[in-house]
């Protein structure tokens, strides 16, 4: 680590985890990584690591250099300013100071820096539910990219439309509370910034009629997050409102049962919806339970959003009701997210023109620039399907759970995964997530690491016999060890899924072909069918731990 003279330097206190007493810790703008003492990684009990090999240092704790090598590393997982998180420490002797935080962990948690007054702090973290809403710049160019063929349907792509109150439908989303309690929240705070951000967006919300000032006797606070090109996101925190509101159980739909409707499409198009939840309007009589405070006064929404806890539900069954003629038949919709699907390109044209009619004909709204048409390749809910220009690989399929089989293993072994048939594969963006993944360092961080790695499961052969020791370490009443066989899980889970396999569709005219195998702890299963090219091709794979009397 090299340090800056000039780099201002002070101290936070900050709280570890089940330990009363506060640390004095360094905030180091010129140190390139995080430090701790080895006195406190003592006091707290901390275990050590060994580097794969050691660093040398150049460090400055403010007043004088001091040289050396660190071999050992630490995690540490603390609180400061209502934020809680998980560090990397160096081990190294840090002066006076508990530890020193540098840059990295800087860059990691941009938190709000007040140089002169030497204080540091966090922007509210979003609850589990908010609401978003987020402005958008006037296009200039609303039909740019949408073919010539559906320029009669403007008025689905233009600003001004849908910059209007949506009609009052029967499936405006009503807010029906369970009982009594607390809905109130304080006012949060905000910097002059965002308290001008603020302003713009209540004018333009109140402009075009979709919130109101309100009288109501409950609220909700806003707050800023920050959005992946720099600016800021506008968010609600509804959270006692949503913990005291009677759910709407109405289905999501299994993504897995959308793709399997896609089979023999050869042509897509996809659309996204302007603000899906805001075209929702709010029930007669229960606007005022969706008050939010603001420094500048109390509002209300007129239409649903995205923090309101029946929401996904609500939307799902307005889009269900609206295309019913449609779905599983030329469209598959999750949400906001609608996919048209058609086996050749004539026919595709006129399935466009019947979405398109009847979102026009509803009020609802699509951002041009968002919307892809006629491609022959397309990324829905994070799988690429590609009839066009599908991958060829080669894997052995043997589910290492036992090493009997009573199939046809010749056959098999090598699966090649060439085909002229849809098939699907996992996002880049989905693996790059998996494979910048942090080895977890508590029951919590596996639980998510588990919930979403199962989402891609059916890409993986052996995921549950893979995934046995997380499982195991997660459950009620173990102790939390993080040893040899967890970190071999975890990084083997990663592994697979980074090196997922490209599927194909299933086709109901052909036959099915079903591998099992099972040991004392799994079962694990390939669901295949054979292609043109005359060998068989996974569809599928399931796997699942056995428990109990299983």
């Amino acid at each position: 680590m090299s340090s800056n003279k000039l780099s201002p330097l002070f101290t936070i206190l900050i709280t570890p985890e089940k330990k009363a007493e506060s640390l004095e810790v360094l905030i180091d703008s010129g140190a390139t990584s995080s430090f701790l003492h080895p006195c406190t990684a003592e006091a707290l009990c901390l275990p050590l690591i060994d580097l794969p090999s050691p660093r040398t240092v150049t460090m400055l704790n403010g007043l004088s250099p001091q040289a050396g090598k660190i071999w050992k590393k630490t995690n540490l997982t603390f609180s400061f300013d209502g934020k809680h998180m998980t560090e990397t420490f160096l081990i190294c002797n840090t002066g006076s100071h508990a530890a020193i935080l540098g840059l990295k962990w800087l860059d990691a948690h941009n938190p709000e820096i007040d140089w002169n007054q030497r204080t540091l702090s966090f922007p509210h973290a979003p609850p589990k539910h908010v609401a978003i809403a987020e402005e958008e710049e006037a296009n200039q160019k609303p039909l740019e990219g949408v073919p010539s063929k559906y320029h009669q349907y403007a008025k689905v792509f233009g600003e001004e439309e849908f910059n209007k109150l949506p009609p009052h439908r029967h499936y405006d989303i009503g807010i029906e509370l369970t009982e009594e309690g607390p809905l109130n929240s304080p006012l949060y705070s905000m910097t002059d910034a965002k308290s001008a951000t603020l302003k713009d967006w209540l004018k333009d919300e109140l402009k075009a009629g979709k919130i109101r000032p309100s009288k109501s006797s409950i609220s909700s606070p806003v707050m800023f997050v920050p959005k992946k090109d720099g600016s800021r996101r506008l968010v609600v925190d509804y959270c006692r409102l949503n913990n005291h509101t009677k759910k709407n159980v109405y289905p999501l739909p299994r993504p897995d049962n959308l793709m399997a409707q896609l089979c023999g499409a050869k042509v897509f198009t996809k659309l996204d919806l302007r603000w899906g939840y805001n075209n929702v309007r709010v029930k007669e009589g229960d606007k005022w339970k969706t008050a939010f405070q603001t420094k500048y006064g109390l509002y209300e929404s007129l239409v649903m959003t995205f923090g309101l806890t029946n929401a996904p539900a609500a939307f799902q069954h307005f889009m269900n009701k609206l295309f019913k003629d449609l779905l599983d038949v030329c469209v598959i919709i999750y949400l906001d997210d609608i996919l048209i699907y058609s086996k050749d390109d004539a026919s595709h044209t006129q399935h466009v023109h019947k979405v398109l009619k009847q979102l026009m004909e509803n009020q609802l709204f699509c951002k041009a620039s968002k919307c892809t048409f006629h491609i022959t390749s397309v990324e829905y809910l994070g799988i690429i399907l590609d009839p066009e220009n599908p991958k060829e690989a080669t894997s052995l399929l043997s589910l290492e759970i036992g090493k009997s089989s009573n199939t046809d293993s010749a056959q098999h072994q090598s699966l090649n995964l060439f085909s002229p048939n849809l098939q699907h594969s996992l996002d880049k963006l989905k693996i790059q997530a998996v494979q910048e993944w942090p080895v977890p360092t508590k029951v919590r961080e596996v639980q998510s690491f588990l919930g979403f790695a199962n989402f891609l499961c059916c890409f993986v052969a052996n995921f549950s016999h893979m995934a046995r020791p997380l499982h195991n370490l997660v459950k009620k009443e173990t102790p939390w060890k993080w040893g040899t066989k967890e970190q071999e899980a975890f990084q083997g889970l990663k592994d697979a899924i980074t090196n997922a396999l490209v599927l194909c569709h299933a086709d109901p005219s052909r036959p099915y072909f079903l591998e099992t195998d099972a040991s004392g702890a799994a079962l694990g299963s390939i669901l295949s069918q054979q292609q043109e090219d005359g060998r068989l091709h996974p569809l599928g794979f399931l796997s699942e731990s056995f428990k109990g009397a299983k």
